[in-house]
């Protein structure tokens, strides 16, 4: 293991989950706050360990296993507690798609990777759009308060169900890439 500087950004990402958690349940008013700053501080973390990766050329095979567990555990994590918070179906069924699709996905990847087909399922632009579209949908539900005439809210439950179509849609296309070697029986 390469304990480089974009390595520690990505593990220390994963160790403040348990702060973001208890953060999220805080009995104070500013409680949202604190979750809200932080999550983006996670993301701009996210976003910072790949610039240095690539910046300081300290890429690794362990950085590129654990940057998208790292992102996997903080969205899935968020989902949970504004399920949780708010149990109702408007929240629930974007939820569950994201990470029924992030397991479907990782496993799928997972498997044409020991086919040795992994690149027929790489990131895709349209991943990056709603992983955009999904990072800012859950920091507006985490702050939630109504900014201004702003409704935080309802714009990130917006955001929410955008991320939740561009996920089936990009799950699409993963499977079109991969359905020649799901679909070949000779290939076992």
């Amino acid at each position: 293991m390469n304990l480089n500087i974009p390595n520690i950004l990505t593990l220390t990402r994963i160790a403040v989950i348990p702060v973001f958690v208890i953060a999220f349940y805080l009995p104070f008013s500013w409680a949202n706050v604190a979750t809200a700053g932080i999550f983006a501080v996670a993301g701009l973390t996210d976003w910072l360990d790949g610039y240095l990766a690539r910046k300081l050329n300290q890429t690794s095979r362990f950085g590129a296993f654990l940057d998208p567990v790292a992102d996997k555990l903080m969205v899935a994590v968020t989902l949970i507690l504004l399920v949780a918070a708010d149990p109702g179906a408007w929240l629930a069924v974007p939820a569950a798609i994201i990470i029924g699709r992030e397991i479907a996905i990782s496993a799928l990847r997972e498997w044409m990777a020991e086919i040795g087909e992994r690149t027929q399922v790489a990131v895709s632009h349209i991943g990056k759009i709603k992983t955009t579209a999904q990072m800012l949908a859950l920091l507006l539900l985490l702050y939630r308060d109504p900014l201004g005439g702003f409704p935080v809210y309802e714009v990130g439950l917006v955001l929410l169900y955008i991320a939740a179509i561009l996920t089936l849609w990009s799950m699409i296309i993963y499977l079109r890439a991969a359905w020649p070697a799901l679909s070949d029986d000779n290939n076992q």
